[in-house]
């Protein structure tokens, strides 16, 4: 396993933003919710990228999904793996993919959301995902 201890960046919250990275301050990933289409959508902003509408909320993710994509930087010091993860909800998101061998991950594998610590000491953990 490799030991990946990247520090992300601690994410500064806008209008649109601000729910989300409040509950990821109690370990809860949210995701998009049209009322008008019913589409789910991930990353968090006050309109349907699915259909225009602007009746939309929050709502928790399982954080369970799989991996759509992957990509590992070597040249990182350390090297991390930055990857596509479909949630079981439908949307995907980019994220990284951490506490796992990199030479072992493929398309389709499950991962669980982790929520990683920030550059802030009490910043909002950012989500990432690690292998079942």
């Amino acid at each position: 396993m490799t030991d990946q201890k990247k520090v992300f960046p601690t994410p500064i919250a806008d209008p649109d933003t601000e729910q989300f990275w409040s509950a990821a301050k109690d370990h809860k990933l949210m995701i998009g919710s049209c009322k008008s289409c019913g589409e789910k959508y991930y990353y968090p902003r006050g309109m349907c990228p699915h259909c225009g509408g602007s009746d939309v909320e929050l709502v928790q993710s399982s954080g369970k999904g799989e991996i759509y994509s992957w990509s590992v930087l070597r040249r990182a010091e350390p090297p991390f793996a930055i990857a596509y993860v479909t949630l079981d909800e439908g949307p995907t998101m980019m994220t990284n993919i951490i506490d796992c061998d990199l030479d072992n991950l493929k398309i389709g594998q499950r991962v669980e959301l982790k929520f990683s610590p920030t550059e802030e000491e009490n910043g909002a953990p950012v989500p990432t995902f690690k292998p079942v």
